[in-house]
């Protein structure tokens, strides 16, 4: 299984690569994703009201098998930042773990270096928020209701715990984008939160905000490993009706 999983990961990134280094004649078309085209009208509004931004990162760390939410999460939070960086309230970010905290803090100044924008940045946008799950939601939950916030933006590993900051986002009017790789934390932002990434539409929402030849690669890359899924799906069935497996 290890070997199967070691030729997935290599076939994947040599595909990743491949696309990454084809240089395209017109910009890539994505199809319309409607939680994306709000959280964009989200923002807009954020900035021309002098608000902020808030993103929660989640308590997991990079260096789990779930680091792979989190760190999508990140490269949104580079594009946002970039987004958000001359408005009036800088954005918030914040992790429930510490590495990942710190490196949000990095993210943050990388996005402000590229609008131009440095001598804006503020260390103190980028936080440690409680290193349980709950005791991270208690943090979001009160910098939701204390920190003047109009948009929200949960993306990470998150638990059931995503339910308690939708309810504080929904208490204070705020606009809420969830993402989660957990099912019980898709189910409990799909019942409450405004607007939901589900499946590979939480890896996918770097390259709608920022489509770099990386991004668009990336695109790419899951739609022919999906592709690839369903066919193999399809070939065991046919060889499971035919008695040959």
């Amino acid at each position: 299984m290890n070997l199967i999983a070691l030729g997935i990961v290599s076939f994947s990134g040599i595909l990743l690569l491949a696309f990454s280094l084809i240089k395209r004649k017109s910009p890539p078309k994505f199809r319309i994703i409607p939680a994306l085209t709000r959280l964009y009208r989200a923002i807009g509004l954020s900035v021309e009201d002098g608000t902020r931004v808030f993103i929660h990162l989640g308590p997991m760390s990079l260096l789990t098998p779930r680091g792979g939410a989190p760190l999508a999460g990140l490269g949104m939070l580079r594009h946002l930042t970039e987004r958000t960086s001359l408005s009036d309230r800088p954005p918030i970010a914040a992790a429930g773990e510490a590495s990942l905290a710190l490196l949000a803090q990095d993210t943050l100044e990388a996005g402000y270096e590229a609008a131009g924008a440095g001598e804006f940045y503020q260390p103190l946008s980028g936080r440690l928020i409680g290193l349980t799950p709950f005791s991270s939601a208690a943090g979001a939950m009160s910098i939701i209701r204390d920190e003047d916030i109009s948009a929200s933006i949960l993306i990470g590993h998150f638990g059931p715990e995503a339910a308690l900051m939708a309810e504080a986002a929904e208490r204070e009017n705020t606009f809420l984008l969830g993402a989660s790789d957990d099912l019980s934390s898709q189910a409990a932002l799909y019942a409450s939160a405004q607007e939901v990434l589900i499946g590979e539409e939480l890896y996918a929402a770097g390259a709608y905000l920022g489509a770099t030849a990386s991004h668009a690669a990336s695109i790419t890359v899951q739609d022919i490993l999906r592709w690839l899924i369903i066919l193999g799906l399809l070939a065991g069935a046919a060889l499971k009706l035919f008695g040959m497996i």
